[in-house]
């Protein structure tokens, strides 16, 4: 029988479907999520497989649907979530139905996106064009004023600048080029050009859209003005090499005005077939965002059914698929009725047929979880998935993960915190599965939300015990402790103790935690406080442990492995006890008998070592307990060697014999296996344990 507290069992079933009624099948039991089917051709390659073309063309369905899914988000369009239930897998007859809605909405976008392309790139070179118009008439402006002629004496030189009497004529070209590439530039200009060039550049103020990538661009304009041919070409050539793009610019004035106030009215043409454009293009991402979500799921549901199918083997009449499948004794009854309803929905006049398989294959571990269980399920399975039947240990984890975590963790204000955050996100679970974030980091704070909680709650709890809400202590009930000294003493001596025999103490403990005193105590606050919480969590943790492999114990009496309690349960058992839970013990001996107040055990012999020792005594030990930190560590040592170690002999002797018979297994089932090979006649056995 299935319970939280084992595995489910599961039977290996042998499933006969007819060839029209297996897709509607599948689909049902997928939709249970309660069949695991084994691959019935593991030595098919596969692009080999009967329905390998239908996975393909889900494929390609899948692609078209990412491209539209790419092209949503880039334009901000919100993706409308699946509204209640999550969609059926559809039938095989409306895959053509999605394949061509998925192949128009597709042509349909990159006709229009290329179409935006070649439109954003004609209004980036008109736009550029008119910066040009306008900067260039500067340059002019400069280049025909008198007192600028000493710089080009400089650059054609005195005999240059009259040739038979009359000014020689200046070449130029004019362009864009991006703004960080305007220093390069200039040197390979100068140096390609060995100076005999005149370079001016203004920059563009506002940024320009690159029609690729629909990034913000920053460019400048430049003119170069050279003589001959032969620069003409070198400069060309530069300006090839840096990308920049080069525009035809009138020299005459009234032909650069005429020129600009037509790219001025192309330029608004070009605004207005854009904007219809982008309209176009955002009704049809708008209209595709409505449905994107929805068609993902089916898509997918439609490759898993194709991809469980090509597990399936046929029979010799090409008519009927054979599956072979694990699947929970409890729910037979289910599958059964989920493939009637499978074989109804295809109009199969034939039944289904499943029947049980005898097997000595190990079945697959299958544990039943919900909502709240799940997280502590798959928190196990991070460790290892337990073998088929096993007692699962995720029921005992939900409460031993988060107590645990509080012990080391234990404060009331940060565990507050926490438990608000897993409160909210319990709270909220529906509207924050409806959102769907893709953050793998918030899957993982959300999938453990009740984790958190518990986490939270268990800090809680063991933030009042350790009495610290971010690291500071609440005096509710007033502390059993107080002091007799004056203001003067307390200001003259840096370290001052309490007497627990004096009036220092009432004689009650705190009702409730640790007493907040211990704020007070500067110097040895964080040693106290370290060294409880250490010990609690090595006694906690050390009952954890030896609960752990009680667990093994129902698990060796319900596989009836009556070898494994003698070789394996009881030898850790009491490894574990001689060893870490004789540790917890001598902790409880050591807080019970050992203290400030007079204690059972002390003797001359311990004072007299104490003494010998250099520590100084008031009164004879155990009166009071102002012996140095050396001279108490004397006294525990002395104390314990009469009290405890008297006979330590015999634990030692059991813990070397438990190690020695940990290996009894090995030995037993390889002396067993040699009897099975003997007895088998020779027979070789790969496996045997």
């Amino acid at each position: 029988m299935g319970s939280l507290f084992r595995s489910e069992e599961m039977t290996l079933c042998q499933l006969f479907l007819q060839s029209e009624a297996a897709y509607a099948c599948v689909s049902e039991l997928g939709e249970l999520g309660l069949v695991q089917f084994r691959d019935l051709n593991p030595d098919v390659n596969a692009f080999q497989r009967k329905f390998v073309n239908e996975v393909r063309r889900c494929d390609e369905m899948e692609r078209k649907l990412r491209y539209l899914e790419k092209e949503i988000r880039r334009d901000g369009i919100p993706m409308l979530e699946i509204p209640g239930e999550v969609p059926e897998a559809p039938q095989p007859r409306e895959m053509i139905d999605l394949e061509a809605t998925f192949e128009k909405l597709e042509n349909e976008l990159r006709e229009v996106n290329q179409n935006a392309e070649a439109l954003k790139r004609n209004y980036l070179e008109l736009t550029e064009l008119k910066h040009i118009l306008r900067k260039t008439q500067v340059f002019f402006d400069e280049m025909a004023d008198p007192s600028r002629e000493e710089e080009q004496v400089t650059l054609l030189g005195e005999e240059g600048l009259m040739a038979g009497g009359q000014a020689l004529k200046l070449g130029f070209v004019a362009g864009v080029i991006l703004r960080e590439r305007i220093p390069a530039f200039e040197r390979m200009l100068w140096r390609a050009c060995r100076g005999n060039v005149f370079l001016r550049q203004a920059e563009i103020d506002t940024p320009l859209e690159d029609p690729s990538s629909s990034d913000q661009v920053y460019k400048s304009v430049f003119i170069i003005f050279f003589q001959g041919d032969q620069l003409k070409t070198r400069v060309k050539k530069i300006c090839e090499g840096f990308r920049a793009t080069l525009y035809p610019c009138p020299e005459a004035p009234a032909d650069r005005r005429e020129m600009a106030m037509g790219v001025m009215t192309r330029i608004e043409d070009l605004n207005t077939v854009l904007g219809q454009t982008q309209d176009h293009r955002h009704r049809v991402l708008v209209a595709a965002a409505k449905n994107i979500k929805n068609w993902f799921v089916k898509v997918r549901k439609i490759k898993a059914i194709y991809h469980t199918l090509n597990l399936f083997n046929l029979d010799v009449t090409q008519k009927c698929l054979i599956a072979e499948c694990w699947v929970p004794a409890l729910d037979m009854e289910t599958i059964q009725l989920a493939l009637r309803r499978g074989t109804e929905r295809s109009g199969s006049s034939v039944p289904p047929i499943l029947n049980r398989m005898e097997t000595l294959e190990d079945p697959p571990t299958y544990n039943r979880t919900n909502k709240f269980t799940n997280a502590f399920q798959n928190l196990i399975y991070a460790y290892g998935v337990a073998t088929y039947r096993e007692v699962n240990p995720a029921p005992y984890t939900i409460i031993t993960f988060p107590f645990l975590f509080a012990v080391m963790f234990g404060d009331l204000g940060h565990g507050a915190l926490m438990a608000a955050f897993g409160f909210w996100m319990c709270y909220k679970e529906k509207p924050l599965q409806a959102k769907k974030i893709d953050s793998e980091i918030w899957n993982i704070f959300f999938g453990g939300r009740y984790i958190i909680l518990l986490m939270g709650l268990f800090s809680m709890y063991t933030g009042i015990i350790y009495n610290d809400i971010f690291s500071k202590s609440l005096n509710i009930f007033g502390s059993s402790w107080n002091h007799s000294y004056n203001q003067s003493t307390l200001m003259d001596n840096k370290d001052l103790q309490l007497n627990p025999d004096s009036t220092d103490y009432s004689g009650q403990p705190y009702p409730f935690g640790i007493d907040p005193v211990w704020q007070l105590a500067e110097g040895n606050k964080i040693i106290f406080m370290n060294a409880y919480k250490m010990k609690i969590s090595i006694i906690i943790g050390v009952f954890h442990m030896l609960f752990g492999v009680c667990m093994s114990l129902w698990n060796h009496l319900y596989f009836k492995r009556r070898i494994s309690i003698y070789v394996e349960f009881i030898p850790q058992i009491m490894f574990l006890m001689l060893l870490f839970f004789y540790m917890v013990l001598l902790m409880f001996i050591k807080w019970t008998s050992y203290g400030p107040t007079p204690p059972h055990y002390g003797d001359e012999i311990c004072q007299e070592r104490v003494e010998n020792n250099g520590g100084a005594t008031i009164g004879r030990w155990p009166h009071h307990f102002r012996y140095t930190i050396k001279d108490f560590d004397t006294l525990i040592i002395c104390s314990f060697e009469n009290a405890l170690y008297l006979g330590n002999t015999i634990p030692k002797f059991i813990s070397s014999i438990v190690v020695a018979i940990l290996f009894a297994k090995r030995v037993f089932y390889s002396l067993d296996s040699h009897v099975f090979m003997a007895t088998a006649g020779g027979l070789k056995i790969s496996s045997f344990i």
